[in-house]
């Protein structure tokens, strides 16, 4: 009799998914749903934990392979990512810790009232295209484009404020054709403009940026539980 698990196995095995809305609004509304699998030694395959983010179907899923270290490994439905920023934010939150392990490195966070903050760099980000466009209305009438390119579309809604209004279209076709809240592109955006961004994303979740030395950039958000 085999000593682990086959692969349908563990993935009808009791897991707990902690699922929270990172990068809420003032009042806790909206967000980009994320799953954190805090038992991540449950499901170490790779393989396994595609299968699994891609069942759950959150933009992304998180496991956490050393909790008192913040190990953390991601999975949108498709594909592993070494960095992204709303599962670390959301992470940094539940986790409660001040120093998160990923693969690009060490990722520093506080807590600052109700916003959880990241230090990240924008070459961490995976390659997005960002298109601008004449106004905020402008972005909220875009339709979903096919899939293919991973575009960020951007508008000023108050330049001299920082207040950007976007979008965000994956494009990868795996279920995920408009992101809600995405703090990779949020970090791209910040370094291209050189300033502090306060994003309105998707239906209405907020985003915070502002650039430091060195070329690192503050991203942070409100993160609430939804569930397990």
């Amino acid at each position: 009799m085999p000593d682990v698990m086959s692969a349908p196995d563990v993935l009808s095995a009791p897991f707990v998914v902690d699922v929270l809305s990172v990068f809420c609004d003032g009042e806790g509304r909206n967000g980009n749903r994320l799953g954190v699998v805090r038992e991540g030694r449950l499901c170490p395959d790779p393989a396994d934990r595609q299968r699994l983010a891609r069942r759950l179907g959150h933009s992304e899923t998180v496991f956490v392979d050393d909790p008192e270290r913040g190990v953390l490994d991601i999975y949108t439905p498709s594909v592993r990512l070494p960095f992204a920023g709303h599962p670390v934010v959301g992470a940094a939150w539940l986790l409660d810790l001040e120093v998160l392990d990923l693969e690009v490195g060490e990722v520093w966070a506080r807590a600052d009232g109700e916003f959880t903050w990241i230090e990240a760099r924008a070459e961490w980000a995976p390659q997005r295209t960002l298109r601008q466009y004449g106004s905020a209305a402008d972005v909220d009438a875009l339709d979903v484009p096919p899939p293919g390119e991973w575009i960020y579309a951007w508008a000023w809604e108050e330049e001299a404020a920082g207040r950007v209004r976007a979008r965000a279209f994956p494009g990868r076709g795996d279920g995920i054709e408009e992101d809600e809240a995405t703090g990779g592109a949020a970090l791209l955006l910040t370094a291209r403009l050189g300033r502090a961004l306060n994003i309105t994303q998707g239906r209405g979740s907020q985003i915070m940026t502002a650039p430091g030395p060195d070329g690192v950039i503050e991203l942070g958000g409100r993160v609430r539980r939804l569930g397990a």
